[in-house]
C-alpha cells in the first residue's frame, strides 16, 4: 500500500510503498476514503523538516534539552548516532480521516465490515491507504454524513475540546484569534452554542468566510474595527472568553487577548503561539488561562488509546472518542458546516505535489482533502437524478380551463424582491386583480396592501389556498420554504409562480413533482426571467438557428453580500449559487435549446467563486463563472455564445451584439438605467397562460432539469468530479 512520509533530516516528502498493517485485537483495519491535511499542525512539521540543523534546534528547544541530557548520560558519540538515526528516518504524516472498515479485530463488537468510520491519531489515522485504528480512536459515521465531511472528525474534536475548556454560556461573547481551520471550527461551535463570536485574522478572505458561517464580526488584529465590535457587543466590558487558535512567533495574540477580555475572563490556548504573558495585564484582570490538550481526555494515555480502556461516563463525560462522535453528529445535523472550509481536494497519488504547493504558497487553503483511489473511481461518474414529470392520465399536460377576467392573484411573501421587481409590474396591469397578500407579520402585509392595492392582507396561508376566487399564487418567500409552499399550492389546485429556486434538495424537488402527479395540476412557473428579456430575445432571433455545437460563456459578477444577509444562512437557505444559479443555467439552456446532461463544478477557497461547466446532448458546452470578488464597477452579467461562425454578445442587458463572419450584423442597446431582465414579459406570459388556459411559459420538464442541474453543482463540488444528470430509468 502507499503512505505519505517525510524524512525529517532532509525534508524529503515521498509517497512510499509500505506493508499493509495487521489487524490486531482491540481495533479495526480501515481503508481510507478521505484524509485531511491540517494546514496548521502538519505544515508546521513539514516546514521544520526543511530547516537547517540550527533552525530545527531553534524551533524545538524541548528536543534540544533532551539531547543535552542524553549527552550528559550517554556521551557525545552515542547521542550523535541516536539523534542522526532518528532524524534520518521516514516519519508519517496525517491524523484525521474517514474510511470503511475492512477487517475487525478480536474484542471489537461496535462496528462491522463495511461500516464508515472517522478515525483519529497521529499514529493511526495517517495519510495511508490502510490504517489499523484502536477502538477508542474511531467513531461510526452517522447515516447521511458524507465521507469527505467525516474526515474532519479529528480536527473538529480538537476545536470542540477547546470550546469545552472555555465553558461558554448562552448569551456570552467570545473572541477567536486565528481563523485557520481550527479557528473556523471553533467559531462555528461557539455560534451553535448561542455565543456571539468576534474573529481576528490578518487574512480578509478568512475573516469574510467566518462571518459567512456565523461570526458576528471579524477583522485584522491591528484594525480598530475589532475593538469597536467587541465594545458594541459587550457594552464595553470585554469578551467573556478568548480562544487562541493562531500559530507563529508573535506575542500579539496573548496581548490582544488581555486587552479585549473582560475582568476575570477566560483565555484558552488551542494553537501553538508564543505565550509570553504580559504579567500586569493578566494580573490586573485576574484572567483565567487554560490549555486545551488536543482531542480531549484520553489523549496521550496509552491505556485509553491503545488498550481500549474507556473512562466511566459518570466521571469523564467527554472523552476523546465521545468528542469525535459528538462533532460528527453536529456536522450530520447541520449545526456545523465544513464544506465551505474545503479549499482543495487532491487525488492521493498527487499528495507530494500538494504538500509542495502548500509549502511554497502556490495553494492557499484552509483545509485540503486527499481522495483515495477507490473513492476517486466512485467519484468519476456521480449522478443526480432528473425526476420524471408524471401526470395522471398520460404524459401530456393536464387539461385546464380559462379563467374569468380579471385574473385574481395572491402573494405569499412581500419582501424586497416581490415589492421591487414583481408587484410594480402587476399592480397596474389590466386584467389583473391583487386579491390577497400573506405575510408572517401583520405590519408587512398591511404595508403591501397599502402600497400595491391588495384587497386584503392576512397571515393565514390556508385561507388563501382554500379560497376558490384565487386563480394563482405567487411564492416569494425565503428559499427554504419554496418547495413546501409550492407543493401545497399545487395540491390546492392553484396555478403557481415561485421565485427561484424551486427546491434546495432532490427530496424537495421530488416532493413538488409528487404533488403534480397526485393533483394532476402542473400549472407551475419558476421565476427564470432572463429568457424573457427583450434585448436577449431579439439577439437570439437575429443569431438564428444553430446547426453545430455551440460554446457559451456566462460571467456573473455577483459581488459581496452585506453582513447579516439571510442569503448567507447556508445551513437553512442553501448556498448562494443554489439560490441564484438557476437563473444562469436556465438562460444558457434556453439559448442552446436543450437541457444539460452533465455538470462539472470547481471552486476557490471558501466556496465563494465558482466555475460551472455544463455539457449538452449535441456536444454544446456552457461555462458559468460565478464570482463574488470582482470590482463593484464591473458589469454584473456578460454573456458570449459562439457557433457556426457566428457570435452573440450580451453586455449586462444594456447592449447586445450579433456577429456574422467578419462584420457586426446587428447591435441593440438601451439606457443603462432601463435594464430589462425580463420580469415584465415573464409576468405577462404567466398571467396570459392562467387567463387563457394555455401552456405555461416554460415547460415543467425544463424547470425540473434546470433545478436538478443547479443541485448537481453542490454534488460536483462534494465529489470533485463531473456529475451525470441521469434521466428516469
Amino acid at each position: 500500500m502507499k503512505q505519505v512520509v517525510q524524512n525529517y533530516k532532509s525534508g524529503e516528502l515521498a509517497l512510499l510503498d509500505v506493508p499493509v498493517p495487521g489487524c490486531g485485537p482491540g481495533g479495526v483495519l480501515v481503508r481510507s476514503a478521505y484524509s485531511l491535511i491540517s494546514t496548521g499542525t502538519e505544515m508546521m512539521k513539514v516546514s521544520e523538516a526543511g530547516m537547517s540543523m540550527l533552525g530545527k534546534a531553534r524551533s524545538r528547544p524541548d528536543q534540544v534539552a533532551k539531547v543535552v541530557q542524553s549527552v550528559a548520560t550517554n556521551g557525545v558519540p552515542a547521542t550523535y548516532r541516536k539523534v542522526m538515526g532518528k532524524l534520518d528516518s521516514f516519519t508519517p504524516l496525517g491524523y484525521s480521516l474517514s474510511g470503511v472498515v475492512v477487517q475487525v479485530g478480536a474484542g471489537v463488537d461496535d462496528v462491522s465490515v463495511g461500516d464508515l468510520v472517522a478515525c483519529a491519531g497521529n499514529e493511526h489515522a495517517l495519510h495511508a491507504e490502510l490504517n489499523w485504528v484502536p477502538k477508542n480512536l474511531y467513531a461510526r459515521v452517522p447515516d447521511g454524513l458524507a465521507a469527505r465531511h467525516a474526515a474532519f472528525g479529528t480536527v473538529g474534536s480538537i476545536a470542540l475540546q477547546g470550546v469545552r475548556q472555555g465553558e461558554p454560556q448562552l448569551g456570552e461573547v467570545a473572541l477567536v484569534i486565528g481563523l485557520g481551520l481550527i479557528g473556523q471550527l471553533v467559531a462555528q461551535l461557539l455560534t451553535a452554542s448561542g455565543v456571539r463570536v468576534v474573529g481576528v485574522d490578518p487574512d480578509p478572505v478568512r475573516c469574510e468566510l467566518a462571518e459567512r458561517l456565523g461570526a458576528a464580526a471579524c477583522g485584522d488584529p491591528d484594525s480598530p474595527a475589532v475593538a469597536h465590535a467587541v465594545a458594541e457587543l459587550t457594552g464595553g466590558h470585554g469578551v467573556d472568553q478568548v480562544y487562541l487558535a493562531a500559530g507563529g512567533g508573535s506575542n500579539q495574540p496573548v496581548e490582544l487577548a488581555a486587552r479585549l477580555c473582560r475582568d476575570r475572563g477566560r483565555v484558552v490556548d488551542i494553537g501553538k503561539c508564543r505565550l509570553d504573558l504580559p504579567w500586569n495585564a493578566y494580573y490586573e484582570k485576574e484572567l483565567d488561562v487554560r490549555f486545551s490538550r488536543s482531542y480531549g481526555p484520553g489523549r496521550y494515555d496509552p491505556e485509553y488509546e491503545l488498550e481500549g480502556r474507556d473512562y466511566p461516563i459518570g466521571y469523564v463525560r467527554w472523552t476523546e472518542r465521545r468528542n469525535l462522535a459528538c462533532f460528527l453528529d453536529l456536522v450530520a445535523r447541520g449545526r456545523v458546516d465544513v464544506e465551505p472550509l474545503v479549499s482543495h481536494t487532491a487525488d492521493f497519488d498527487d499528495a507530494v505535489e500538494t504538500y509542495r504547493s502548500l509549502e511554497d504558497g502556490g495553494l492557499k487553503a484552509v483545509a485540503v482533502l486527499f481522495r483515495y483511489p477507490e473513492q476517486a473511481v466512485e467519484a468519476q461518474a456521480p449522478e443526480v437524478a432528473v425526476p420524471e414529470v408524471r401526470r395522471p392520465g398520460g404524459a401530456g399536460p393536464a387539461p385546464v380551463r380559462a379563467v374569468r377576467t380579471p385574473v385574481r392573484l395572491a402573494f405569499v411573501g412581500a419582501g424586497n424582491y416581490a415589492s421591487s421587481m414583481l408587484l410594480p409590474h402587476l399592480a397596474q396591469r389590466e386584467g389583473v386583480a391583487l386579491s390577497t397578500v400573506v405575510t408572517t407579520t401583520a405590519l408587512s402585509g398591511a404595508n403591501a396592501r397599502r402600497k400595491f392595492g391588495f384587497e386584503r392582507a392576512t397571515t393565514d396561508l390556508d385561507a388563501v389556498l382554500g379560497d376558490p376566487a384565487v386563480d394563482a399564487v405567487f411564492v416569494v418567500t425565503r428559499h427554504s420554504s419554496h418547495a413546501e409552499l409550492t407543493r401545497k399550492a399545487l395540491l390546492s389546485g392553484k396555478a403557481v409562480f415561485v421565485e427561484k429556486p424551486l427546491a434546495l434538495t432532490e427530496d424537495e424537488l421530488a416532493g413538488v413533482l409528487a404533488a403534480v402527479e397526485e393533483s394532476g395540476n402542473d400549472r407551475l412557473q419558476v421565476g427564470f426571467n432572463r429568457r424573457f428579456a427583450p434585448l436577449l430575445r431579439e439577439a437570439r432571433e437575429r443569431f438564428g438557428t444553430r446547426t453545430g455545437p455551440g460554446h457559451l460563456r456566462y460571467l456573473v459578477n455577483a459581488g459581496r453580500l452585506d453582513h447579516g444577509s439571510w442569503y448567507l444562512q447556508q445551513g437553512t437557505q442553501g448556498s448562494r449559487f443554489t439560490g441564484e444559479g438557476g437563473h444562469f443555467i436556465d438562460t444558457a439552456s434556453w439559448l442552446l435549446g436543450a437541457d444539460p446532461v452533465s455538470v462539472y463544478a470547481l471552486t476557490t477557497p471558501g466556496n465563494e467563486d465558482l466555475q460551472v461547466v455544463l455539457r449538452y446532448p449535441d456536444g454544446s458546452t456552457a461555462t458559468i463563472g460565478y464570482v463574488t470578488t470582482g470590482p463593484a464597477g464591473f458589469p454584473k452579467e456578460t454573456l458570449d455564445l459562439v457557433a457556426d461562425g457566428r457570435a452573440l454578445r450580451l453586455d449586462d442587458f444594456v447592449r447586445a451584439t450579433v456577429y456574422d463572419g467578419r462584420r457586426r450584423q446587428w447591435v441593440g442597446s438601451r439606457l443603462p438605467k432601463a435594464r430589462d431582465k425580463g420580469q415584465s414579459a415573464e409576468l405577462a406570459a404567466f398571467v396570459k397562460a392562467v387567463r387563457t388556459g394555455g401552456p405555461m411559459p416554460v415547460p415543467l420538464e425544463s424547470l425540473v432539469a434546470t433545478t436538478a442541474a443547479t443541485l448537481a453543482v453542490r454534488a460536483g463540488l462534494a465529489g470533485g468530479a463531473p456529475v451525470t444528470l441521469a434521466g428516469p430509468r
